[in-house]
């Protein structure tokens, strides 16, 4: 896997942000025959009935409707000149749902994204953060009011007059590493993967953390891997990032250098952690196959990006 090909990357969307406070273009864009909203229903997406799983964008007068009737319709920019909505349709239950659409099923980004187009799966990724960022910010943080969706969905405001507390969508950052132990001693380089007790049977993946208040990246990094695997790290370098929308962050990927071998899990958020040489990890399995053994991380993630880039270096 490319870092070019990351999937949820590559959007080629005009964001078009002169347009979200021009309350008259947005209302006849919503009526527009060519305008297309993206539905999402308890964080899952309207998919087509077919063995690939295709998204359904909706038009016309039954999107109209759809957008009258939701909440936290939001404007997310311009396709091929075309604007493009979403709205949250989670007060509907879902046989309605799929009875007003004609069909269809709902299914949650998380299992069919890599078997998406690039261009889609990003645009159905910054539907489902901007509407899980809209659910998180119903009620003003200052004073507790209700809070309402203004700019075409990119602002929530507190309905207080006395308040008026404007919110902004925001992400989560943070950091991934692959941490490699270079050749030495006789020894091949490896690399450092850990796993958390809940993910399925042998999948190994790279460290991760969010990164915390004052904190820089590379201060994040190094501090994440010494709190989970006790493996003081240096040289670190970014490589890539991912928008990373279950349900709001931002994945910066690096690399580091280790200064140690010697790990000791924290337990917590590492069940285990081992250093793997490329021959260990050309051979492994991928991460929801069955049986025992390594699996590798989703191929939709950053990690596993990570991953092949050092597999790929190595002899």
């Amino acid at each position: 896997m490319s870092y070019r090909s990351l999937q949820y990357t590559g959007e080629r969307l005009d964001r078009a942000d002169h347009r979200r406070s021009d309350a008259d273009w947005l209302a006849s864009r919503r009526g527009h025959p060519a305008t297309r909203l993206v539905v999402l229903w308890r964080n899952q997406h309207l998919f087509d009935e077919a063995p690939t799983p295709t998204p359904r964008l909706l038009q016309g007068a039954l999107a109209a409707e759809l957008m009258a009737q939701g909440e936290a319709l939001t404007f997310l920019g311009e396709a091929g000149g075309e604007a493009l909505f979403t709205v949250d349709l989670s007060a509907l239950e879902a046989e309605e749902l799929l009875a007003r659409v004609d069909g269809g099923r709902l299914l949650d980004l998380r299992l069919v994204g890599p078997l998406l187009e690039r261009e889609l799966a990003a645009q159905l990724a910054y539907a489902r953060g901007i509407l899980y960022w809209h659910r998180q910010h119903r009620f003003c943080g200052r004073c507790g009011a209700p809070t309402l969706s203004v700019r075409g969905g990119h602002v929530r405001r507190c309905s207080d007059a006395g308040c008026g507390r404007e919110s902004y969508p925001r992400t989560d950052p943070a950091v991934i590493m692959l941490v490699e132990l270079p050749a030495a001693g006789g020894q091949p380089a490896r690399c450092l993967l850990g796993r958390q007790r809940s993910w399925p049977a042998g999948v190994f993946s790279t460290l991760a953390g969010f990164v915390e208040p004052g904190e820089s990246l590379e201060v994040a990094v190094a501090r994440e891997v010494a709190e989970e695997a006790s493996v003081p790290v240096t040289d670190v370098r970014y490589q890539a990032s991912q928008p990373w929308p279950f349900p709001s962050s931002l994945m910066l990927g690096f690399r580091a250098r280790a200064l140690s071998e010697e790990i000791r899990v924290d337990g917590i958020e590492l069940e285990q952690a081992h250093w793997f040489t490329a021959d260990q990890l050309r051979a492994a399995g991928e991460w929801n196959s069955e049986g025992e053994g390594l699996k590798l991380p989703r191929r939709d993630s950053i990690s596993r990006a990570l991953v092949e880039a050092w597999i790929a270096e190595q002899p």
